[in-house]
């Protein structure tokens, strides 16, 4: 399941952000600000998937679709929440090809600005020059 949402992600920096980017397993223990989703596959597994951004992602974010270049934090927050929503609908149209990852989505929840310390059973980060988004997941 992760693999795809990671592939939903790859597509966002490639269409959206449009800059080079790795995918890295080393998780920061820097400030970011989080968002979870919630999924649950056809077969009814449920899985909460997190989006954490450092400030500097979100602003990325903020610049490349609002085009604010100094965002306050109530924006920084609507943009990890779309981000969210954004990578993993994306992700949702993907899994659609396979049966076993076909899933439903709730509306995303933002968490806190804080270090990443929830538990996960999967995770990855995204690295775009010196920001970073982590994306994990965590059966239910």
């Amino acid at each position: 399941m992760l693999n795809i949402i990671i592939e939903a992600s790859r597509n966002f920096c490639i269409h959206q952000i449009r800059a080079p980017h790795e995918i890295v397993d080393d998780i920061t223990k820097m400030r970011t600000l989080i968002a979870y989703i919630d999924i649950e596959t056809l077969n009814g597994k449920k899985h909460r998937v997190y989006i954490g951004a450092t400030p500097s992602f979100a602003q990325r974010i903020s610049t490349l679709l609002l085009e604010e270049d100094e965002s306050d934090e109530d924006t920084l927050i609507d943009m990890i929440l779309e981000t969210t929503n954004l990578i993993v609908g994306s992700a949702k149209v993907l899994a659609e090809t396979v049966d076993e990852y076909a899933y439903t989505m709730s509306t995303p929840h933002f968490e806190k600005i804080d270090s990443f310390d929830f538990a996960y059973d999967q995770a990855k980060v995204l690295r775009v020059e010196n920001d970073e988004m982590i994306i994990a997941i965590k059966e239910l």
